[in-house]
């Protein structure tokens, strides 16, 4: 947690915002948003993917976390957000580095309820490449059922979902920002 509120103190100042203006901008109290700051909060994946589109930066970046010259994550390790309205959790494997634009993660997910995202920054697009189970992924409106091997591309910034339809399903995606 205080690697998340050392970023998003450092990303609102590089974006010279006030608390009150990033707040708004990710539709969440500000007292949210302190909490963040000070490292005394929890927040969920949609309240990092908000602040992430408020504050014009790459998800990872809010993870801010350390670069090892080798780096090994081993299932069930690493960097996870979870969501808060789906059994969903995405794992950071590799923050984009400097000078390239993409964020890869580990999704585990149980059937249930739709990992239904709201769009993401202008230009980016989503790459999920299905390891396990069966799930609806795509556009929100137009979803595509998808199995192990299975690979789906599409606009993040539309609104767009992910929903298993198996137990234990994974997968791998990649958010490209251009």
């Amino acid at each position: 947690m205080g690697s998340i509120a050392a970023a998003l103190r450092r990303e609102r100042r590089r974006a010279g915002l006030s608390l009150t203006e990033v707040a708004v901008r990710a539709g969440i109290a500000k007292s949210t948003l302190s909490q963040l700051e000070s490292g005394s909060g929890n927040p969920s994946l949609e309240t990092m993917w908000a602040l992430s589109v408020a504050l014009e930066v790459p998800f990872s970046q809010l993870l801010d976390p350390p670069r090892p010259r080798v780096q090994v994550v081993r299932s069930g390790e690493g960097v996870a957000v979870a969501s808060a309205r789906a059994d969903y959790r995405a794992v950071l494997l590799a923050p984009s580095p400097p000078g390239a634009r993409r964020d890869i993660y580990r999704v585990e997910a149980e059937p249930g309820t739709a990992r239904a995202s709201d769009p993401h920054n202008p230009g980016v697009t989503e790459h999920v490449l299905l390891a396990t189970g069966r799930a609806l992924v795509g556009l929100a409106d137009d979803p595509v059922e998808l199995g192990p091997g299975d690979y789906i591309s599409y606009p993040g910034d539309l609104p767009h979902l992910f929903e298993a339809l198996e137990p234990s399903t994974q997968a791998l995606l990649v958010s490209e920002h251009t």
